[in-house]
């Protein structure tokens, strides 16, 4: 699949917590670097997210904040 994102993180999947609504997915950058995505849980279940999958994080923002 080809994306106009270029703010791409490959990882794994450390955790997946499905809630009524939402779902948090962590996922394992490089270690002990981990995020956090918060997805719809119709989302996650349609990509069948689960610990282990390997994934990419792609971030597509309007605005960059950079702090010292």
């Amino acid at each position: 699949m080809k994306l106009s994102a270029r703010n791409q993180l490959n990882g794994k999947i450390t955790n997946v917590e499905l809630g009524a609504v939402m779902a948090n997915i962590k996922i394992e950058i490089s270690e002990p670097n981990v995020i956090t995505a918060v997805i719809t849980k119709e989302s996650a279940e349609n990509l069948g997210l689960a610990e282990g999958d390997e994934v990419a994080a792609i971030i597509k923002s309007t605005e960059v904040i950079v702090g010292k």
